[in-house]
């Protein structure tokens, strides 16, 4: 399957349902969109191969592991280059604190979602991790203060 080619319903199907529930067994999932077991692992190993699929991964629940503090943080860079943009990406994502790093646009260069226990460790983070890596000039922060809705599952049309 080439990137080009369009999904059909079932390998849609497939997907969606993968993303609730990736502990699925094959026969079930077989039965949902109405295959046998066989084509079904071959369409799930298809897509894994098309690169559809990325991965598969438990989802934890941080308040249990002293990551309950989600903060979102604004970094602007001294200099905009694709140097100092791929030094500032490397460092960062050295930290585990952070969950996702995106370059964005408007006026800040990267936005940054991280995960850590409290205030206090977020302040701790923020000075002596963040604010240290190369290049920084400025930071904003939005700490979220109550999560409606997460989720990683992207939308899928046509199903």
């Amino acid at each position: 399957m080439t990137q080009q080619e369009q999904l059909n319903k079932i390998d849609r199907k497939i997907l969606s349902i993968l993303q609730e529930d990736a502990r699925i067994s094959f026969a079930e999932l077989a039965r949902q969109v109405g295959l046998t077991t066989t084509p079904c692992i071959e369409r799930v190993k298809r897509l894994q191969r098309a690169g559809y699929i990325k991965g598969y991964q438990a989802i934890l629940n941080p308040d249990m592991l002293d990551a309950s503090l989600l903060v979102f943080v604004q970094i602007r860079l001294d200099r905009t280059s694709k140097e100092n943009f791929d030094e500032f990406y490397d460092q960062v994502m050295r930290l585990k604190q952070v969950q996702s790093c995106y370059l964005v646009t408007g006026s800040f260069d990267f936005l940054i979602q991280a995960r850590v226990g409290d205030m206090a460790a977020y302040r701790a983070f923020l000075g002596d991790s963040l604010l240290s890596l190369p290049g920084v000039q400025e930071s904003t922060s939005v700490v979220v203060m109550e999560a409606y809705r997460e989720s990683l599952q992207v939308p899928i049309s046509g199903i």
